[in-house]
C-alpha cells in the first residue's frame, strides 16, 4: 500500500513468466532493463515495474518474471497499436533487440493485470523506498467472480499480519480477460531471515494461523515463489533504468 498520498492507481500491468535458455538469465535481465526499458519509456510510455530472477528451489528454473506498467487500457491500446501495426506484427526499429532477446529466451506466458486501486504505482513504490533482498510472489486462484473481493480481504486482513514479519505489499492485482478468478500479490521482504521467520511461524503464530484459515476458506489454490531483483530493476535503483546504466554498447 502506498504512503505517497491518496492517488488511486489507474494503471494496467503486463506480467510475464519468461523461460531462459541455458546460463543466460543475467544477460536477459540486463537486456530487458538497460536496452529495452529506456526505449519503451520514450516510445510507449511503458514503465518497468520490475525484473526478477526466480529462486529455482521455489519454482520453475531458469525463469525470469517481468512486470510492466502501462497508462491504463488506453495506454496499453496505444502500445499494442505501436507494436503490432506492421505487416510482420513487429516494430521494425526493434528488430535487432528482438533478435538479441530470442537468443536468450525460449518463450513465456503473459497476462494483463488490473491493480487494486490502493496499490502503489512504480513511481510511488520507489518514492516510498519499497525494497526487498527477496520478494515473495503469490499467484492465487479464487472462485469465479471473487478476485476484487479477495484483494479487499488482503488489504484488511493480510497486510497487518504480514507487517509483523517485516513484509511489505509491493503489488496486488487481479488478472484481466478471464472470469475474475485469479490474483497476484508481490511482497517485498527486507531480509532473507525475515522471509524465513514468516515461513517458520506458519503454524504457530496466531495471526498467521487465522489468516491461513481464512485463505483456505476463500481461495482454491495459492502458490508462492521467491524472486530476486535484477541489478537495474527500479525498486533496487529507486528509479527507472536509463541509457546511462548501460555497460555495453547498444544502438537503441
Amino acid at each position: 500500500m502506498s504512503d505517497s498520498g491518496s492517488a488511486m492507481n489507474g494503471k494496467v500491468y503486463i506480467h510475464e513468466y519468461i523461460d531462459i535458455i541455458g546460463h543466460n538469465r543475467g544477460r536477459y535481465m540486463y537486456h530487458m532493463t538497460a536496452n529495452w526499458s529506456p526505449t519503451a519509456q520514450e516510445e510507449r510510455h511503458q514503465l518497468c515495474y520490475g525484473v526478477w530472477g526466480v529462486v529455482g528451489s521455489t519454482g520453475r528454473w531458469p525463469q525470469v518474471v517481468n512486470l510492466w506498467e502501462e497508462d491504463g487500457f488506453d495506454g496499453l491500446a496505444r502500445s499494442f497499436g505501436h507494436e503490432l501495426g506492421h505487416r510482420d506484427l513487429q516494430d521494425p526499429k526493434l528488430a535487432a533487440w528482438w533478435a538479441a532477446a530470442a537468443e536468450l529466451r525460449a518463450g513465456g506466458v503473459d497476462r494483463l493485470l488490473v491493480p487494486a486501486p490502493w496499490m502503489p504505482t512504480i513511481e510511488q513504490a520507489c518514492a516510498d523506498g519499497i525494497r526487498g533482498d527477496v520478494y515473495a510472489h503469490e499467484q492465487i486462484r479464487v472462485p469465479r467472480g471473487s478476485s476484487a473481493r479477495y484483494l479487499d480481504f488482503v488489504r484488511r486482513e493480510s497486510i497487518p499480519v504480514m507487517h509483523e514479519f517485516g513484509w511489505k505489499l509491493a503489488g496486488a492485482w487481479e488478472t484481466a480477460l478471464i472470469d475474475d478468478s485469479e490474483c497476484f500479490l508481490l511482497w517485498a521482504v527486507p531480509t532473507w531471515q525475515e522471509w524465513a521467520d514468516r515461513e517458520k511461524a506458519r503454524r504457530s503464530h496466531k495471526g498467521l494461523v487465522e489468516l491461513e484459515a481464512q485463505n483456505l476458506a476463500s481461495t482454491e489454490r495459492m502458490t508462492r515463489i521467491l524472486l530476486v531483483e535484477a541489478a537495474l530493476s527500479p525498486m533496487r535503483l529507486g528509479r527507472q533504468p536509463s541509457r546511462t546504466d548501460r555497460t555495453e554498447a547498444w544502438d537503441g
